[in-house]
């Protein structure tokens, strides 16, 4: 299965809460702070959430 690596690239400063909720239960933290899901519905909907603040790239298994 692939997986995504998930990159904060903007700040949730001054954001809604929902989006810093999302932000923090994917795990990431601070601007550049990197982390790698797994590449199914739950993950994409909540990406699409913070479609404006996150870089996302696949990695193939």
């Amino acid at each position: 299965m692939a997986q995504l690596k998930i990159t904060l690239i903007r700040s949730v400063a001054h954001r809604i809460p929902e989006q810093r909720l999302v932000v923090k239960e994917l795990g990431l933290g601070r601007v550049n702070s990197t982390v790698t899901l797994p590449d199914n519905a739950a993950t994409r909907g909540a990406l699409t959430k913070i479609a404006h603040l996150i870089d996302v790239k696949v990695i193939e298994d």
